[in-house]
């Protein structure tokens, strides 16, 4: 009998036994610590776009943080292609809600910021045309993805809130990143070029052979763009259902599956709300598409 085949490597390994933060004046006794993340496991595949779902304050974007070795002050492990996170990685890029580019450099200096890691690498060094240096090459590689290269030389200030929102998905890509990290990168824009950078980021991930994490408020952005949603309640956060979407791409927002697993996330974080006790982490609830 042949034996199965074997199961890739998560690109990205997460257990967080506890994460608190120290009491503030005003929020309860003086030093009293608030746990915000407690008995959390989950994991990120080879390509998978995975989604954190939860009323705020439910730890969603600390846990963004830890995943992205900005902070390293809580009890368990992060493992980013088997290796320990104790700090940021090249292999990790980060996209906040705000572009955050720097209005001193050009449309290029911002998504090549930080090249001095990456782009010496010789396999970045080799994509750039003869004579180009090798971090503007690539800078101008993720650019025409994004449908910027035209702006290359062109100021943040000269930018729409769409497109410094591209600069900065570019930026992330810049180093090659094996998982891109997101904080609700899309909830500032309006809706029509808010579904555009989610079709983009697709493709990014796709083109760039990236998986990712992605925090968000909105529902239908996190059955457009996962392929599981995770769902955590607050007081502590703790993961209490995970939503196997399993649709391809591109979806229809009124398909009826489409329909049905939106419906699905909405009941999860109902019962989420609802759960003032909190359950144990082994009774988080996998729910499959239909």
């Amino acid at each position: 009998m042949s034996a199965a085949p074997a199961q890739a490597s998560p690109v990205l390994d997460v257990t967080v036994q506890r994460k608190r933060f120290a009491g503030a004046a005003g929020g309860g006794s003086p030093g009293a610590a608030r746990t915000v993340l407690e008995d959390l496991r989950f994991n990120v595949q080879p390509g998978e776009v995975v989604s954190l779902v939860g009323a705020s304050g439910c730890g969603k974007s600390t846990l963004l943080r830890l995943v992205a070795g900005l902070d390293a002050d809580y009890d368990g492990r992060v493992r980013l292609l088997g290796r320990p996170v104790r700090g940021p990685a090249a292999e990790a890029g980060f996209v906040f809600q705000e572009p955050r580019l720097f209005p001193w450099l050009s449309v290029a200096g911002n998504v090549a910021f930080g090249a001095s890691g990456a782009a010496a690498r010789p396999d970045v060094r080799a994509r750039g045309p003869a004579g180009v240096e090798p971090s503007r090459a690539r800078a101008l590689e993720l650019l025409d993805q994004v449908g910027l290269a035209h702006l290359a030389d062109a100021w943040p200030k000269q930018l729409s809130g769409g497109q410094a929102q591209r600069v900065a998905l570019a930026r992330a890509c810049f180093g090659h990143p094996r998982l891109l990290l997101l904080d609700e990168p899309f909830s500032a824009l309006d809706a029509f070029t808010r579904i555009k950078l989610q079709d983009l980021l697709l493709q990014l991930c796709r083109r760039n052979g990236a998986s990712a994490l992605l925090v968000t408020h909105d529902l239908d952005e996190a059955v457009r763009l996962s392929d599981r949603i995770l769902v955590l309640r607050a007081d502590p956060g703790r993961l209490v259902a995970e939503i196997v979407v399993g649709l391809p791409h591109p979806r229809d927002e009124d398909d009826a599956a489409v329909v049905q697993i939106r419906r699905r996330v909405r009941q999860a974080l109902r019962r989420a709300q609802e759960d003032t006790a909190g359950a144990p982490a082994a009774s988080v609830r996998v729910v499959r598409a239909p």
